[in-house]
């Protein structure tokens, strides 16, 4: 929908600086997804490590005219508009606020800890086939995320479905204004996000504030917690409060009683009764947590009287959702983006963004295969012509339509394009063998069987794979920011290949969400990282004498932590004709690994003053034991040698040197040493350096049962007959060994994988491809996942039973094992 400036002006209570007389279609908070400047409004957004107005020259130079801001910026603007307000985030939600109230639609509103996505998607699933729906894309249910997805509402929206999720007091009330729901739904309340809530209690009766003028609210009544905050935040709303074990209770109190749950190998059948009325239905799952989930889509389809039996017929053929855009190598030199789950103008755009981050960091062809796009309300001529405008601002080189409505749209494609009627289709044609060196998004409805082309393409090497979540990686990198200052800067470790999680995907993460530095080992690591396409600062914290031309042809910082590293270095720099070439000096505070010694810090000051190759760009040292208490007193001791030591250097220098000696558990422990900068390790990757507690687990080590046989009590298992039985056993080889990284140590019963959640041992010797592992009392079948670590069994628990540090593990898995990253709620 258009909004004149006039109207958003009014909306908004501002005046306007500059003349603009456009309309405006899209809201832009974030200037790296810019598709349609014309028609774009950016919001220039304060945190506390970025600010959004100093985007603005370049969004200009794009083409946007229109700003939200708090201070007009400095600059020629000559045919821009400001929109001068106090604070653009409540500007934005104002904006959004105003645009729901055109609707008089039912508005469906989930919020809970976890299953918020799933709900969303399956009522998608469930209630499309007849209705217009406008969605929230992904996980976009935050303070800015809110206000994106529903101002998507248009005349073609019969029924809006959104997310609202909270990580503190207060939050949800502008949520509830945004959305404004007349259907409610809490899924359930878990410890997600609990760092800044009292109680789950707390978090609950904030998150039932989202249901204040709700017609209905729909909950899991067996939950005295959720029943008792409805209770207490007095709510007008009609409830169905569903029950597995109140039977007794009258329709009024529990409409909706779910009377018997079956579960089978694969699906679940679910008897209910509502409002009188008996019936059942089947779903693909066995999980608890899709049983709960179909269970609150049960109740808002039943509220919304979709018929009993289009109930059944609907949920039988529930998908799962895969909440996640997976990068995986290709065939032929390929990168894949497997994003075949879903298809619709909001997730194509987000798709297209990641396409068009990962391809420019890549430096490689951007190859989009598309099918039709279904359930919008809109014409083909109308849905395709904005397609064509969104493939093309994303700078896509090559297009592959599945289906005959894009096929039909073809002529709106400037770029290089092929079409066909179906996947088989294309499988079968020269194009396909043709695709070489592409960043390739696969993107499509299901109806169009899009995985085949992922399976086909994709480079199938190992079983056992390092699955890598980048949303924990950045939900541990903000939780330590949240520890830090403002203006504190950050450092981030993804040396030894990022902890074993690879190092590219982990530093383009890291390079999307603004990191300070980024730091390797050696200079082959950051050559390869800059040949990959990173930009960011990178530091080198164990230079080589050999390594030098390598260091100043791919702009690599060294650390410099010696007389005769220093020499070598201004010597060969000045071979090269460099000038300040920044560099970190090292003082050793304690550690007695590399450094100056402080009381050298007056002959290091006179030997850079008297060049001009490098530059100091920053001083640290390392502690010995900042992560625990026995050793506090020695960490102060170190903190003020070096701070009296790098205060020597920085009053000999008149440019700011960067300070920094505070690690994972320093960031922790000692928030008075943050000094300039901060360098995050261990604690990127989900482990807290205190007490090894997991955090957000970022690298799962997964595999899969190749083979089970029955093995008699009296016989024995692997090498050397060490794996002896006491029972006759199922046991079951799996195709991971000590060449992929998992510890010989572990074997013999020492320590065990998980197997459909339940333990597994592993039994006799690990050999070198393969373990054996015994399933005797477990309900399992070739080709199960089997889980090395990760979510359900923590590293720690594997470095623990092998007397080592965590660190260890992780960086052991080998570069056989295939890396596959992915986004998820």
């Amino acid at each position: 929908m258009l909004y004149s400036i006039n109207e958003i002006t009014k909306v908004i209570h501002t005046e306007c600086v500059g003349n603009f007389q456009g309309s405006i279609e899209w809201l832009l908070t974030d200037s790296r997804s810019l598709c349609f400047p014309d028609e774009t409004l950016f919001f220039a957004l304060k945190s506390k490590r970025n600010d959004g107005h100093k985007y603005i020259p370049d969004l200009y130079r794009h083409g946007v005219r229109a700003f939200v801001v708090s201070q007009v910026p400095k600059g020629s603007f000559p045919d821009g508009i400001f929109l001068v307000v106090p604070n653009p985030l409540k500007a934005l939600q104002q904006l959004t606020e105003a645009h729901r109230q055109r609707f008089q639609i039912p508005i469906i509103g989930v919020t809970g800890s976890n299953g918020k996505t799933v709900v969303k998607e399956w009522l998608y699933q469930l209630l499309g086939p007849d209705k217009v729906i406008t969605r929230s894309p992904r996980s976009y249910n935050s303070q800015i995320g809110v206000p994106l997805s529903v101002w998507q509402l248009n005349e073609q929206s019969q029924l809006g479905i959104f997310e609202a999720g909270i990580s503190e007091m207060g939050e949800m009330r502008a949520l509830q204004s945004i959305i404004c729901p007349t259907i409610g739904i809490i899924t359930n309340i878990g410890g997600a996000h609990q760092e800044n809530f009292f109680s789950k209690e707390e978090k609950c009766q904030e998150k039932v504030q989202l249901f204040k003028n709700c017609d209905v609210v729909i909950y899991n009544g067996d939950s005295p917690m959720i029943s008792d905050c409805v209770t207490k935040a007095m709510l007008t709303a009609k409830e169905i409060a569903w029950s597995r074990f109140d039977s007794e209770k009258p329709d009024a109190e529990r409409p909706l009683f779910i009377s018997n749950i079956e579960k089978s190998d694969d699906s679940t059948t679910i008897s209910y009764q509502y409002i009188g009325i008996s019936d059942k239905y089947t779903i693909p799952f066995c999980d608890e947590a899709s049983i709960e989930n179909s269970i609150n889509c049960l109740a808002t389809c039943l509220y919304l009287m979709v018929p009993p039996e289009v109930i059944v017929e609907r949920m039988a053929k529930l998908d799962p959702v895969a909440m996640r855009l997976e990068v995986k190598e290709g065939k032929n030199e390929c990168v894949l983006i497997n994003d075949t789950y879903n298809s619709d103008m909001s997730s194509l755009n987000i798709a297209l963004d990641f396409l068009y981050r990962r391809s420019e960091a890549r430096g490689m062809k951007r190859t989009l295969i598309l099918s039709d796009i279904f359930e919008t309300g809109r014409t083909v001529t109308s849905l395709y012509r904005e397609v064509a405008q969104l493939v093309e601002s994303k700078g896509i080189n090559k297009l592959i339509g599945i289906g005959p409505d894009i096929s039909s749209a073809a002529k709106r494609f400037n770029t290089e394009k092929y079409f066909y009627p179906t996947a088989n289709d294309f499988l079968k044609s020269r194009e396909f063998k043709r695709l070489h060196n592409e960043v390739v998004l696969i993107k499509g409805s299901r109806k169009f069987a899009l995985e085949q082309i992922s399976e086909s393409l994709e480079l199938k090497v190992h079983e056992t794979i390092l699955e890598v979540n980048l949303n924990a990686l950045v939900a541990n990198l903000n939780f330590y920011r949240s520890k830090l200052k403002p203006e504190t800067k950050l450092v981030c470790m993804v040396k030894a290949s990022a902890y074993g999680a690879g190092s590219f995907e982990v530093a383009k993460t890291l390079q999307d969400h603004q990191v300070d530095y980024l730091a390797v080992a050696v200079a082959d690591e950051g050559s390869d990282l800059r040949k990959a396409g990173i930009r960011s600062n990178i530091i080198i914290m164990n230079p080589e004498m050999s390594a030098m031309k390598t260091l100043f042809d791919y702009r690599l910082e060294p650390e410099v932590y010696s007389f005769r590293l220093l020499d070598a270095l201004i010597h060969e720099g000045r071979k090269y004709g460099i000038t300040n070439f920044p560099i970190h000096v090292k003082i050793d505070t304690g550690m007695h690994r590399m450094g100056f010694m402080p009381e050298e810090v007056p002959q290091l000051i006179e030997r850079l003053k008297g060049q001009n190759t490098v530059l100091p760009r920053s001083i640290f040292s390392h502690f010995v034991g900042s992560d625990s208490e026995r050793f506090d007193a020695f960490s102060r001791k170190q903190i003020d040698i070096f701070k009296e030591a790098s205060d020597k250097l920085q009053e000999a220098f008149p440019h700011k040197i960067l300070r920094h000696i505070l690690n994972s558990a320093g960031i922790e422990r000692f928030p008075g040493a943050q000094f300039d900068m901060c360098r995050l390790g261990i604690g990127l990757y989900g482990i807290s350096a205190i007490d090894n507690r997991i955090l957000n687990t970022v690298s799962t080590l997964k595999t899969t049962i190749l083979q089970i046989h029955d093995v008699p009590a009296e016989d024995t298992v692997g090498y050397s007959r060490k794996g002896v039985l006491t029972r006759d056993s199922r046991i079951a080889d799996i195709p991971i060994g000590y060449a992929d990284g998992l510890n010989r140590r572990l074997g013999n019963r020492h320590a065990y994988c998980l197997v459909n959640g339940q333990k597994a041992p592993y039994v006799g010797n690990i050999c070198m491809d393969v373990a054996m592992i015994d399933v005797t009392d477990i309900d399992c079948k070739e080709g199960d996942s089997v889980e090395i670590f990760g979510k359900n069994l923590p590293v720690t628990t594997l470095s623990d039973i092998l007397e080592t540090i965590p660190y260890e593990i992780l960086t052991s898995i080998s570069e056989r094992v295939k890396r596959v990253y992915f986004q998820e709620d």
